[in-house]
């Protein structure tokens, strides 16, 4: 059975921003694990690749102080304690996999899946700031002109194929 990414994305965002809100309100009982294993249960079959939503989950969970971080400069007149939550965690999900996943999630695709995530969950302008800050993340963690050095670098046929064209 194929995965599905996008899906395994929309549960990873719905298991951070519990997790998180649960953590901030001091719950006892908070455990990401079991608020994933439960938003997964419905989807499971669906979903195919469930180790992809733990992986995610946990690591962007675990470097929740890092990521705030590198995004507050990458967007200053929004202090990360202001962003919805839901666009918070997009956010996040969005530079951890920019800045960690490149080798298996392409960079555009890693801003295209937040700026769906946000468009999904999001108020109106969400999609539009998200695409924004990680597109500022692209460029300010070099991301950028390493695929451009990539493709210079490459065959001009296969240049031309990864572009689409």
């Amino acid at each position: 059975m194929a995965s599905n990414r996008h899906l395994g994305r929309v549960i990873v965002l719905q298991s951070l921003y519990e997790y998180e809100l649960r953590t901030q309100a001091k719950d006892p009982g908070v455990d990401l694990n079991i608020i994933i294993a439960k938003n997964i249960e419905p989807y499971e079959k669906a979903l195919g690749d469930t180790e992809f939503v733990y992986n995610l989950a946990r690591k962007v969970a675990d470097n929740f102080v890092t990521l705030d971080a590198a995004l507050a400069p990458m967007a200053p007149e929004w202090p990360i304690s202001s962003i919805a939550a839901i666009d918070r965690n997009v956010l996040r999900m969005g530079l951890y996999e920019l800045s960690e996943c490149r080798d298996t999630i392409p960079p555009k695709v890693a801003i295209n899946e937040a700026v769906e995530l946000a468009k999904a969950f999001g108020s109106d302008n969400s999609s539009k700031f998200v695409n924004g800050v990680l597109g500022t993340a692209y460029r300010e963690l070099g991301i950028a002109e390493e695929n451009n050095n990539e493709s210079n670098n490459k065959p001009a046929s296969e240049a031309k194929e990864q572009s689409g064209n």
